[in-house]
């Protein structure tokens, strides 16, 4: 209760870092991470493509959905067998649920560290520059997740690629290319956007260790005056 008290004495809202390089780029990685997971997970697709039989004049439509975390043989797809009524219970093939749930992980963490890093920025600004501990904490946490984008997005871009193989109705057709014709390509503009904010993020975050460099001890500023010589006589 006590720790509250002073957590709760000591805020003091403050949006100048806000007008600084520190707090403006912290506020869009903030965004930047949202758009980034929020893109990747809740996604759902559909691919089609229809089989018509020979001597029919039915056309079969066929579908085939997908979603996020991208377990493709999770939900099976119904494939009409000509010479009958039945139909051959078949899968998507792929599993790519690594790359993506990794990707939007890194995305969920980041936010948490965005939003609890904000609120030291805006509200404890004294307690952040008065050791050095906080920005060399800020500094080494803030690299360690610029890696993490490079690592989840280029894992997740490749990820990505494989699921637009496998969903593609070109590649589905394959099975029964005699009878079967590829349909509508499911959308895949959302998840496109996903990568993009995935390297944003990135370029965010790198660029942002500088100026968080600049807040610990390890940073000499060159303006910074020069004491006088060794041995030197003071100028008048």
């Amino acid at each position: 209760m006590d720790t509250v008290q002073k957590l709760v004495s000591g805020f003091s809202l403050d949006l100048g870092p806000l007008k600084e390089p520190l707090g403006f780029i912290r506020v869009l990685e903030w965004v930047f991470t949202i758009f980034a997971f929020a893109t990747t997970g809740g996604y759902s697709g559909t691919s089609h493509f229809t089989v018509k039989c020979p001597g029919s004049q039915d056309t079969h439509n066929v579908k085939t959905e997908f979603f996020y975390p991208f377990r493709l043989p999770a939900k099976p797809y119904e494939l009409p067998i000509c010479n009958g009524t039945q139909f051959n219970v078949t899968y998507l093939q792929g599993d790519f649920s690594s790359s993506a749930e990794f990707f939007v992980s890194v995305g969920v963490f980041g936010f948490l560290y965005c939003t609890a890093t904000l609120i030291l920025y805006l509200g404890y600004q004294n307690v952040y520059r008065q050791t050095t501990r906080g920005p060399i904490i800020d500094l080494v946490v803030t690299a360690a997740f610029a890696f993490l984008w490079l690592v989840s997005s280029s894992a997740w871009g490749k990820g990505l690629t494989d699921v637009k193989w496998a969903t593609n109705p070109e590649h589905l057709v394959d099975q029964c290319k005699d009878i079967c014709a590829p349909g509508e390509f499911p959308s895949m503009g959302r998840l496109n956007a996903s990568v993009i904010f995935g390297f944003l993020n990135l370029i965010l975050w790198a660029g942002n260790v500088w100026f968080i460099y600049k807040e610990t001890p390890f940073h000499k500023d060159p303006n910074q005056p020069t004491t006088m010589e060794e041995g030197g006589a003071p100028g008048p």
